[in-house]
């Protein structure tokens, strides 16, 4: 490199990409929404069950007046506040003495006032819950796995108390596939054990899969805590709380297996197997453990496990970064092209501490960066192979959480209209951009 010369770590400008792509003509898009039929609890019912759920955990464990671990994680979870509340007011009402503490493994920059920023920023705080929230990075020895002998930590402070009680909604993971696999034995795991506890995991599973370990560790956690149980929900397509339940610590991994079952058959998913192209609106860590859920998008942030069988996009432009995010773009690397506002929201050293966590730091890699919404559409339609306007299979969404409402190119509507599952909302019309190149188009969720 020339003494003068200096590296381009800004967004390639649009007129570069027009250039270097050629004349596009973009596909007509339309809007249709996904028919689902739900049993939400009602919102003004949900305090209550979870205080009334408390009742159902080994509270004949906990010493009278005891200090009990309420643990609470980094995701978007839909109630959150009022679910962690309940809790809380229920063990109050036991006469025990509740307080919460962050379960998130390195999220919030592996730094104690990084996770209570995360926690605050999902409306969880004293004054939300009613309760102290002790954070800390510290970390007590629990033991190690019996086979291949991974190191087991825990939070300290969690550790410390009468009982621990993790709450957490139970869904399938990002990662992996198994019996068990995001909820509340995972939260035990990498989320109870830190950022110390969460390296040990990850590392252990680039060679031993998390869908053998997990259950290991949980045991020993189970069989070494005063783990008295946890608070299970499982979310609705419409990402409502559809259940809500307190799961003793004699049925902790067989019922865990039966929610997420549950979980499976009604999660949120695009409703077609194959796309050209997928424009995400916002990624973020309050939407999925990594930024997007691999099981709608059909790739993994991380190199171990077997990518899902479906769905097949070939190409991913993603817009935007959400605030409670705090700058980290975990798994940013799954992304062909991102816009430039991602980017500038974007703390990369928090991706990195968290990709590196999980032993996965192609995960971290930045994709080229677009200077705006047409660049990053002609940067897609260009590299899918020769379709013709009118025959390119497009989908925008919100994000992958919230999936009710898509923009879709022809094809798909005309799909839409044979499908009992399906409504078209809006007819397919021209894709409209400002004087700045950014889609004119409200996010699909506010259409």
């Amino acid at each position: 490199m020339s003494d003068s010369a200096e590296p381009v770590v800004g967004p390639i400008p649009e007129e570069t990409i027009l250039t270097a792509c050629g004349e596009q003509d973009f596909p007509k898009m339309g809007v249709i929404e996904q028919l689902w039929d739900t049993d939400p609890i009602p919102r003004d019912e949900i305090e209550s069950q979870a205080a009334a759920a408390v009742s159902d955990l080994a509270l004949d464990r906990i010493p009278e007046g005891g200090e009990v671990a309420v643990g609470v994680g980094s995701r978007g979870i839909a109630n959150l506040p009022i679910i962690v509340r309940g809790v809380v007011s229920g063990l109050s009402d036991h006469g025990f003495q509740p307080f919460v503490f962050p379960a998130m493994g390195s999220h919030g920059g592996a730094t104690a006032e990084g996770q209570r920023g995360k926690l605050d920023a999902l409306g969880v705080n004293e004054d939300t819950v009613g309760c102290e929230i002790r954070a800390t990075m510290e970390v007590t020895e629990v033991g190690k796995t019996p086979e291949r002998g991974v190191s087991v930590v825990a939070d300290a402070n969690a550790a410390a108390a009468d009982a621990i009680i993790p709450i957490n909604r139970v869904k399938p993971h990002t990662d992996f596939s198994g019996k068990v696999e995001s909820g509340l034995s995972k939260m035990l795991v990498i989320g109870m054990g830190k950022q110390r506890g969460a390296k040990f995991a990850h590392e252990g599973a680039v060679n031993w899969s998390f869908r053998e370990m997990i259950p290991q560790i949980a045991s020993l956690h189970l069989e070494n805590l005063p783990v008295v149980g946890g608070v299970a929900l499982v979310e609705d397509q419409h990402d409502d709380t559809a259940v809500l339940e307190g799961v003793p610590p004699s049925g902790f991994l067989k019922r865990e297996a039966e929610l997420l079952e549950l979980a499976y058959d009604i999660m949120p998913t695009l409703p077609f197997e194959e796309l050209d192209v997928l424009v995400v609106d916002q990624m973020g860590k309050d939407i999925s453990g990594s930024g997007m859920d691999t099981n709608v998008i059909g790739r993994r942030g991380f190199g171990f496990e077997p990518e899902p069988e479906s769905p097949d996009v070939k190409r991913i432009f993603v817009r935007s970064l959400t605030a409670p995010s705090h700058g980290n773009a975990t798994a940013l690397g799954m992304a062909d092209f991102v816009h430039q506002d991602l980017i500038a929201d974007t703390e990369l050293y928090k991706a990195v501490i968290n990709t590196i966590t999980a032993s996965a730091p192609h995960g971290a890699r930045v994709p080229p960066i677009m200077e705006t919404d047409r660049a990053g559409l002609v940067a897609c339609v260009s590299t899918v192979g020769i379709l013709a306007p009118d025959e390119i299979r497009v989908a925008r969404v919100t994000d992958t959480m919230r999936l009710q409402r898509l923009y879709v190119s022809e094809p798909l509507v005309e799909e839409a209209r044979d499908r009992e599952d399906l409504r078209v909302v809006e007819e397919p019309k021209p894709i409209e951009f400002d004087d700045e190149g950014q889609f004119t188009a409200p996010t699909p969720g506010m259409h």
